[in-house]
């Protein structure tokens, strides 16, 4: 039996440190493409391009067109080989992470992920989801190292809308439900290798941090502040949650987030509000006892996330468009086969309408 852990070479994070990064930043090179745009840009791009060329750094600066696609990864790809980048940052949320890292690994270049929001747990994995231009999800692309490093500035996590942390918390409120099945299953990791002991330590922690401090972490976001609990918040979204899922392995959760993503309905949706009704999902597959479901349930309904069908925009849905939702999340190429018990794709549909309608009674 092979167990396997994987990290990114380097994680650092604090108040204003895309500031004072040039020490974590020259050892890979002093041409960095940079990839941001629109309202990163304004917000911080602007002004850590301009400390970049105060340090002494090229930017070859490429701005991102929104969607982590074959077609954008391609075209920035050979930006950066054109103009002779040394390293790739990335900075921004999800898609701009997924994208430096599929760019780096395209143009065999050192990247590094400089996250502005906490609301995925992309930046330190050594995987990229790639869609399709019209949002769908198309696959995962595995690369054979993490970022060489991620660089999190509090205080613009901080300046970023609070919706988008409580979108980070709910797809790190995944993580140990998640991986807790991949144990029962006794299935593979992400990393394509059985759990280690310290991969299942972090999910736990990871689980215990959110149940702590989210809500304190949420109030201070909304007053754009850095509190300690909005650090331990950002550290359990970002690095406790990344290294979690990609060492503990994914099952029920995020296969069910894909098949939600066949409807544009939900695309105005964040990934992590997705993510919660998938945690809903897999918990009410498994037959989770009350007390165990409530425990998620409120939660996730406190902080205003998706609870029932409606909620997702979907409240008219079809049975038959469910079941198409269960056919993508039941896919062989995804990762429901981890949980302990065989699903089909009517379960799924079925799960479906069982936590609208649980959610409608209790809450």
């Amino acid at each position: 039996m092979i167990k396997a852990f994987a990290s990114p070479s380097s994680y650092v994070q604090g108040k204003g440190v895309l500031f004072q990064s040039k020490l974590y930043l020259e050892s890979f090179g002093t041409k960095p493409l940079l990839i941001t745009g629109g309202h990163v840009y304004e917000a911080v791009g602007k002004d850590f391009e301009a400390y970049l060329t105060k340090q002494g750094f090229d930017v070859i600066l490429v701005n991102f067109n929104g969607e982590s696609s074959t077609k954008e990864i391609d075209r920035i790809a050979a930006i950066a080989k054109d103009q002779g980048a040394t390293a790739i940052y990335g900075l921004g949320g999800g898609k701009t992470s997924d994208t430096a890292k599929a760019v780096a690994d395209t143009a065999k270049l050192p990247v590094v992920i400089m996250p502005t929001l906490a609301s995925t747990d992309a930046p330190c994995s050594r995987l990229s989801v790639i869609y399709k231009e019209d949002g769908t999800v198309e696959n995962y692309r595995f690369y054979d190292h993490n970022p060489e490093l991620v660089l999190v500035d509090s205080q613009v996590i901080a300046n970023a809308p609070a919706r988008l942390l409580v979108a980070g918390i709910a797809d790190a409120l995944a993580t140990n439900v998640e991986a807790q099945a991949v144990t029962q299953s006794g299935a593979d990791t992400m990393l394509d290798a059985k759990q280690t002991l310290v991969g299942i330590a972090i999910v736990e922690k990871c689980e215990e941090t959110l149940f702590k401090y989210a809500h304190q972490a949420v109030a201070a976001v909304e007053q754009n502040v850095v509190s300690s609990a909005l650090e331990k918040i950002i550290e359990a979204n970002t690095l406790m949650s990344g290294l979690g899922f990609e060492s503990g392995g994914l099952s029920g959760a995020h296969a069910i987030h894909n098949g939600l993503c066949i409807f544009e309905e939900t695309h105005a949706l964040t990934h992590g509000e997705k993510v919660a009704y998938g945690t809903l999902t897999q918990l009410m597959l498994e037959g989770a006892d009350e007390e165990r479901y409530n425990k998620y349930l409120r939660l996730i309904k406190s902080l205003g996330l998706p609870t029932t069908l409606a909620d997702l925009h979907l409240a008219d849905v079809s049975d038959e468009a469910l079941l198409e939702a269960g056919k993508v999340a039941c896919a062989p190429t995804d990762t429901l086969h981890r949980l302990p018990f065989e699903v089909e794709p009517g379960d799924v549909a079925q799960a479906f309408r069982a936590v609208d309608a649980y959610s409608k009674q209790i809450l």
